[in-house]
């Protein structure tokens, strides 16, 4: 068969599926709702194509049309799929000449097509499902519009050379009834008009130079009652949908029309005293963004480098802390790479890439809060509990778990519905525009596969870390004469310094953006969490000895160069053979410092314990070093 007669033969499949589904809607007073998602599900798989024909888009347009007639509690379940079906419907429908127009009773899709690099101002009215111009100098009808919307001519010119090529069409839909537009939380409000919705095929457009203007007719309205004009919100309610005034205005009302200006492409509507809070203005937005990506860019460089430098020189990476650190850089490297891209692959309208996005970066996220309870697992069986040499496979456990535990709960929050991830508007800023993200669309499953996982591992962090300091306080106390007259408060601010990037302590930051210190606390969070693979780099590998020491053994030339055998090498060893065993911590910095393990010399080459050991040559935190040497000394005498 050629390629010619299956295109033929997959045409003629569609046609019989539109017809079966046309035929299946014409009378759907008594669908349920269970009925209806199958039904939208029909529907998804036929338009599931790269392109659509004319006429399968005008069978589809006229199945969602009789679906909107049907009982809307029955609809409620399916309501977004079904207009975000109008949208994808509108991009995939072939075009044969400047604009194709298909309309029904309830619903009216026109597509218009534009030269997204030379964009001019594009007007649309639509009289009646029957009568809808398109950039008419004149228009054909006395009567005035249902719906009409205009689009400036600056609207494509902040956008890149490459989003202008994208932009090669508009779309404008009209639903004469908000049946797939049910917000619960309305109350008293109703919505009062039809819907008209206006976008720019590929392209999320936001903070316009010029504001979209758009008129709409409604049912009259008496002088008592206030308008507002509003658009709709995919990710309110709880993904749901919802009405939001954000961004747009009221310009002009009489009793049977109201004119709006919003600055950003949307659905739209008109509504009865509804109204929503923005978060933030957009300097504010813009200068936050600046931070997270410039800091996410420069961490992701610096992780770079850790994990490099471990893995290059194979005496770094003997101690158990430095595994479990190179671990935890790869998992922050892997969450800064698929953050940086995700707001770009959001542009695209591939669900599934979106939902792809928003899964790895939920996973690397979670991997990183268990990288860092793991350190202070670590931490908590080495100085406290003195527990870690007696552990088989220690690290195949902790990698296990570190990997392992955040692959299930994705895995469950995707297994219940794939729709909990895909594309959502974050930031709702003062002036009303929001950017899209792939991200977790479903509330619940944020609050429980994010928030609630992070508050445990947080907390577990936060007690370690403060077990750890009244250790050092305890010993400092007791043990005056034994602190090293160079360790003052600078060197103790360093390697609490160290221990906090490295519990990822900074993430507590998000849990005080609230009322007034939303602000303040957000800028700290995007600072200090968005640098954090760069302070991991400066407290556990640029100022660490023993990093500095095969740095200038192996990459330096000249003076800088450090042999092999030199006075600092043997001084490290002659260290290590003065005694039976001796506790070694990283540097001041690191939070291996805390959580190296004993190890008998005569056990350090081919032990059972030697995966647990510390192999470390530095040994420059003598008071961490002073707790092991007492716990140690205690377990003795048990």
């Amino acid at each position: 068969m050629t390629t010619a007669e299956q295109t033929t033969l997959s045409q003629q499949q569609q046609e019989e599926e539109a017809d079966n589904l046309l035929s299946e809607t014409e009378d759907v007073s008594q669908l349920n709702s269970t009925q209806v998602w199958k039904l939208v599900g029909q529907l998804e798989g036929l338009l599931d194509g790269p392109s659509v024909s004319q006429s399968v888009g005008e069978k589809a347009v006229n199945i969602i049309s009789n679906l909107m007639e049907g009982d809307a509690q029955a609809l409620s379940a399916s309501a977004n799929r079904l207009v975000r079906l109008v949208d994808d419907l509108g991009l995939k429908l072939v075009v044969s000449g400047e604009n194709e127009i298909l309309s029904s009773s309830s619903l009216v899709l026109a597509v218009q097509t534009v030269d997204g690099s030379d964009f001019s101002s594009t007007t649309a009215n639509i009289f009646n499902t029957d009568n809808v111009q398109i950039n008419s100098g004149r228009t054909r009808s006395t009567a005035a519009p249902l719906g009409s919307v205009r689009l400036p001519a600056s609207l494509t010119e902040d956008l890149s050379p490459e989003e202008q090529v994208w932009a090669s069409r508009v779309q404008f839909n009209f639903y004469t009834k908000s049946t797939l537009f049910m917000d619960t939380t309305l109350n008293e409000h109703t919505v009062v008009s039809p819907v008209l919705a206006s976008s720019l095929a590929n392209v999320s457009i936001r903070n316009l130079r010029e504001d979209i203007k758009f008129t709409i007719r409604h049912t009259p309205i008496h002088k008592n009652h206030s308008l507002s004009c509003v658009f709709w919100d995919f990710t309110a309610n709880g993904g749901a949908g919802g009405w939001s005034n954000a961004g747009c205005s009221v310009i002009s009302a009489t009793a049977d029309d109201t004119t709006c200006s919003c600055n950003h492409l949307t659905s739209f509507a008109v509504l009865l005293d509804l109204s929503r809070e923005g978060m933030i203005d957009r300097q504010h937005a813009q200068l936050l963004t600046f931070i997270t990506y410039i800091g996410c860019g420069v961490s992701a460089i610096f992780l770079s480098v850790t994990i490099l430098t471990y893995l290059a020189f194979e005496k770094l990476l003997r101690d158990i802390p430095a595994k479990i650190l190179v671990q935890l850089c790869t998992s922050l490297l892997l969450l800064n790479l698929v953050f940086l891209i995700d707001g770009w692959l959001a542009l695209f309208t591939a669900n599934g890439l979106c939902i792809s996005a928003a899964f790895f970066l939920h996973y690397f996220l979670l991997t990183s809060f268990t990288w860092a309870g793991l350190e202070a697992l670590h931490m908590y069986l080495s100085i406290v509990r003195v527990f870690t040499p007696y552990l088989s496979n220690y690290m195949v456990k902790f990698s296990i778990m570190g990997w392992g535990i955040p692959l299930i709960v994705v895995i469950v929050i995707i297994a219940v519905d794939k729709n909990n991830y895909g594309l959502v508007s974050y930031g709702k800023y003062t002036d009303g525009t929001s950017d899209d993200f792939c991200w977790l669309r479903n509330d619940l499953a944020f609050y429980i596969g994010v928030v609630a996982y992070f508050l445990l591992i947080f907390a577990f962090c936060l007690v370690v870390f403060v077990v750890v300091l009244v250790q050092l306080a305890r010993i400092k106390r007791q043990n005056p004469q034994n602190q090293s007259p160079k360790r003052g408060l600078l060197s103790d601010l360093r390697s609490i310094s160290g221990l906090v990037v490295l519990l990822g302590l900074t993430w507590g930051f998000a849990l005080f953006a609230w009322g007034p210190l939303y602000l303040p606390f957000v800028y700290l969070f995007s600072i200090f969490n968005t640098l954090q693979g760069f302070f991991i780099f400066v407290f556990h590998c640029a100022i660490k000895e023993n990093v500095q020491r095969q740095w200038r053994t192996y990459l330096c030339c000249g003076k800088l160069r450090l042999a092999e055998n030199s006075d600092w090498s043997r001084t490290a060893t002659h260290t290590r053979k003065a005694t039976s065993f001796t506790v070694i911590s990283s540097s001041a910095a690191h939070l291996a410092s805390s959580s190296s393990s004993v190890v008998s010399e005569a056990n350090s080459s081919g032990s059972v314990y030697a995966d647990s050991g510390i192999f470390d040559e530095s040994n420059s935190d003598v008071v961490l070093n002073e707790i092991h040497r007492r716990n140690m000394t205690r377990q003795a005498h048990l």
